[in-house]
């Protein structure tokens, strides 16, 4: 993974500093509960835990906690959020109990969030066209109404329906699947404390009413045929469909891809529906405050502690974990915070476990279509159409998710068929983000932080070959000659790169196949079946072992909320005893 660093002559007089979470807590012998991992999910559940009153550890194997949610200088002076890079679907009442605000969150509200220039040439002299979105209705109307009266009006109804059926589904979220083994087996007086399970499912179609055949409909069926519906013009339909696609080995035109739409629409921020901010400080910002919460709270917290496996006792129960270096902390539960295949085919005794659960954990899907690309820049772009102001001041869109080769939707078709036949998409998909445009802690003073998150990228080139560096470099030159077609200049404004492709995504953060969900979001690995049918409410083949992460449901994105439901079971398991 090459960091290519030239000189930052234009960026001198930066001090760089990284931030820390001190603590000096010596690894006790035993614990009630160790969680394996120490992203954001595995962090919420050990404060859970703890506030339950199970005596917890986390152990995370990297050098920084958050998993996915870290920020890490990887170009001296540049703080990049090198994973995941966007706040929203942080569940409000984990955002509450925990009080990240008053243990460092801070977060920057985007208004406008949306920005789509267009490939074209100008019209009578002036700039090429864009689609700028944001909270302010009307100005959204003005924006669309560049490309379709029509649309502009069906706008505001659209959001108002699309609002109505997310919001029926956070019920759901914020609690385990249904469950069916507790309805269907065991004594009656077990069959009717498992009643109350329905209770979140019942909540979400009280919610719903007379829209649950829409909701069905939006889940089941490719996004353009709820969208072609709704709108005529391609820069509208294409943008709206990115989020249908956005992490996902899917087009538009299939099936499922309104459900991917919908799970990018359905979280809040500061209260407002739908929003994504910037953390300050990065991703991992969110991450220290969920940690400072939890050791707050009594919860033990280690880096570089990295568990070889899971030991399981003579009764057959997880007993605790032996480390690489050889320790052996005991406890009476083990949570995972990796993807179920790290958990069950590479920390689990194979002999735990049954043999057709191996076979189906072999099943699951990881397909990844993302490289992530982090580039830190001595200059900020310069669209053309939206041309920088003479001060050199951002714009209202530099602060957007911007969305790059997205005219139309047949472009990100294009770029999804190309990524089906084992090559990178020659005119990928791309999201780019300018963080330091609001948030000054992450670059010298004129120099900017860029994410650009790339779609379609294969795991294997040509379904055998591994990647090279080689590949990297001509993928990210792809990527940087059609951000030059947008804004020119970009590529002279390199200072320096970061380039993930899946297998990168896989080896750093231990996104098994590079899938930034824990595991695909397709309908056959969703709620009930997240990530098999025999585990969807966290507890493993092997007692005392479960699941806490992102493969769990409600799956990847929705930040938190696996970890407070795993956190739940355990704690009811406790209860039990």
């Amino acid at each position: 993974m090459a960091a290519a660093v030239r000189g930052i002559r234009s960026c001198k007089g930066f001090i760089s500093s990284t931030r820390h979470c001190s603590h000096s807590v010596a690894l006790k012998p035993q614990y009630d509960a160790i969680i394996i991992g120490g992203g954001h999910n595995g962090l919420i559940a050990s404060a859970y835990l703890q506030k339950g009153g199970l005596k917890t550890a986390v152990l995370e194997r990297r050098h920084v906690l958050g998993g996915a949610a870290v920020s890490e200088e990887i170009i001296p002076g540049f703080h990049f959020s090198r994973a995941s890079y966007l706040l929203s679907l942080l569940r409000p009442h984990i955002y509450k109990d925990l009080e990240l605000k008053k243990y460092g969150l801070k977060v920057y509200m985007r208004d406008p969030h949306s920005f789509t220039p267009m490939l074209e040439e100008g019209v009578g002299g002036r700039p090429q066209r864009s689609l700028l979105l944001g909270a302010d209705l009307a100005k959204n109307q003005q924006e669309i109404g560049k490309f379709s009266e029509k649309d502009a009006k069906a706008y505001p109804d659209f959001l108002t329906h699309l609002e109505r059926l997310a919001c029926a589904i956070h019920p759901l979220l914020d609690a385990p699947p249904v469950d069916i083994p507790g309805l269907t087996q065991g004594s009656l007086r077990k069959r009717i404390s498992a009643l109350r399970s329905l209770k979140p499912l019942v909540k979400s179609g009280v919610k719903l009413g007379k829209n649950i055949p829409d909701l069905y409909e939006l889940i089941m069926a490719p996004v353009m045929k709820v969208l072609n519906r709704w709108f005529e013009s391609e820069p509208l339909r294409a943008t709206l469909a990115t989020d249908s696609v956005i992490g996902a080995n899917t087009s538009p035109n299939n099936p499922g891809s309104g459900y991917v739409l919908l799970h990018h629409v359905m979280g809040e921020l500061e209260k407002e529906k739908g929003a994504w901010g910037y953390v300050e400080g990065g991703m991992g910002g969110v991450s220290q405050s969920i940690a400072r919460s939890a050791r707050s709270l009594g919860a033990d917290i280690f880096t570089e502690r990295e568990v070889e496996q899971v030991l399981i006792g003579q009764d057959g129960s997880a007993r605790g974990v032996v480390l690489k270096d050889g320790t052996e902390v005991s406890s009476k539960v083990v949570l995972s915070n990796a993807t179920p295949y790290i958990t069950f085919k590479q920390l689990t005794p194979q002999d735990a476990l049954p043999e057709a659960f191996i076979t189906a954990v072999d099943q699951i899907d990881y397909t990844s279509p993302v490289t992530k690309i982090n580039v830190a820049l001595d200059r900020l772009p310069n669209f053309l159409a939206a041309p920088n102001t003479r001060d050199g001041k951002p714009g209202p869109h530099h602060q957007c998710s911007i969305h790059l080769n997205c005219e139309s939707v047949e472009l990100l078709e294009d770029a999804y068929r190309e990524g089906q036949l084992g090559r990178p998409s020659s005119r990928p998909m791309l999201e780019m983000t300018i963080p330091s445009v609001l948030d000054p802690t992450l670059a010298p003073r004129g120099c900017h932080v860029v994410s650009i998150f790339t779609q379609f990228t294969p795991y294997l080139l040509e379904g055998r070959r591994e990647w090279t560096n080689t590949d990297r470099e001509r993928f990210a030159e792809t990527v940087f000659n059609w951000i030059e077609h947008y804004a020119p200049g970009f590529k002279k404004s390199i200072v320096g790169k970061d380039i993930l492709a899946p297998p990168d995504l896989e080896k750093v953060f231990g996104l098994t196949g590079g899938n930034i969900f824990h595991g695909s979001m397709s309908l056959d690995q969703l709620y009930l079946a997240r990530p098999l049918p025999s585990i969807a409410d966290y507890r493993s083949p092997v007692k005392g072992l479960y699941l806490c992460g992102s493969g769990s449901h409600p799956g990847g994105g929705v930040m938190g909320a696996a970890g407070w439901n795993s956190a739940l079971t355990v704690l009811a398991d406790f209860k039990r005893r």
